[in-house]
């Protein structure tokens, strides 16, 4: 690629990330987010890790929401911590962390030999779009000495929205932050942001001074802009040039106004859902998660218990199947937790109106 082009990509990179950690802080942009926070943190612990490996660490664990994102299991298995390094905490009514059982798993695993690193928090998780409650998660962090990293892929654009940002309070103490531009904000796939305050930190855990690559002596640029070592990969698409042109289109005051709307769309399917006969909430949505069960008359007359719960488990499948097949609507559908498929609906298209619904 000419060199031009690069310089005028990694400057564009770093101008556009700055602008989203006037909603943060400092930090790098990068995919694979959640396994970058994992990879830092241990890292922050065990610097020796990248040159000796896992041979001498402790156990290590990571604590996560047990409604977070699968990614987190993908990247213990990945770093060498395995699938059984994730211990997932309970979550309460609404989805989300519950603050009293983290703790209860940190002094857990502590008294059983493991040694906790991370808290992954997750602010708008995949099926209720949940947000764990940041500042209490963050003392226990502090007390611990652990590196809290918040997943706000699906939930971080709330901050664009100065009715909903509250949301995610206290994300300003955390050490690292997952954004997915692509999500609510509209960006084409695949567009996301890894933000940490700790500026070298990535550097330091990810370079391995390719001197054929990253060049200190090039005369055409500033070298600072060189990231390319912070990261996993070596050759990315330029994801940041659709970022930039998509917040150029539409502007911290049109985000905003996105925002909003799906908010308040959200909100007017839940008042739908409330009055309707047949149709019950799974949870009040926090975000633009509206999940519930919608029970068919031939059930509705049947008794708590076993039987209603399995024929309803199978009613999500056979109507999603229908509509599908008709092309009416694709709804998703899910079980939460240990309660049976429940549909899901993401209400965040610019195109939709309250009339669509």
């Amino acid at each position: 690629m000419n060199s031009f082009v690069v310089h005028v990509a990694l400057q564009s990179e770093h101008r556009r990330l700055q602008e989203m950690c006037t909603f943060f802080f400092r930090g790098v942009g990068g995919s694979l987010s959640n396994i970058y926070a994992l990879s830092a943190a241990r890292f922050k612990m065990f610097p020796e890790s990248k040159k000796q490996g896992i041979r001498h660490l402790p156990p290590l664990v990571c604590l996560t929401s047990q409604e977070g994102h699968y990614s987190l299991k993908k990247g213990a298995a990945l770093l060498g911590l395995g699938t059984d390094g994730i211990i997932s905490v309970e979550t309460d009514e609404l989805g989300r962390m519950i603050p009293s059982d983290l703790r209860a798993k940190i002094e857990d695993a502590k008294s059983r030999g493991l040694c906790p690193f991370i808290v992954n928090a997750t602010s708008g998780t995949t099926v209720r779009g949940a947000f764990d409650p940041l500042n209490a998660i963050a003392d226990i962090c502090h007390e611990f000495n652990l590196w809290l990293h918040i997943d706000a892929a699906w939930g971080g654009a709330c901050l664009l929205s100065k009715k909903h940002k509250h949301l995610m309070t206290g994300c300003e103490r955390a050490d690292s932050v997952t954004w997915n531009p692509h999500k609510l904000m509209g960006v084409p796939l695949q567009c996301s942001a890894f933000i940490t305050k700790h500026s070298e930190l990535l550097k330091e855990c990810n370079s391995t001074h390719a001197t054929y690559l990253f060049q200190k002596d090039k005369q055409q640029y500033d070298v600072s802009y060189d990231t390319g070592d912070k990261a996993i990969q070596c050759g990315r698409h330029n994801d940041i040039l659709k970022l930039w042109l998509t917040w150029k289109a539409q502007g911290n005051n049109g985000y905003e106004q996105r925002v909003d709307k799906a908010f308040d769309n959200a909100r007017y399917l839940t008042e739908q859902v409330v009055k309707r006969e047949g149709f019950e909430l799974v949870s009040q949505p926090q975000y633009v998660n509206v999940c519930f069960w919608y029970y068919p008359s031939s059930i509705r007359h049947l008794a708590e218990g076993t039987e209603k719960t399995e024929k309803l488990h199978k009613v999500g499948l056979e109507v999603r199947k229908k509509m599908t097949e008709k092309g009416s609507l694709l709804v998703g559908y899910q079980p939460v937790k240990d309660k049976c498929n429940a549909y899901i609906m993401i209400v965040h298209g610019v195109a939709v109106g309250h009339a669509h619904m």
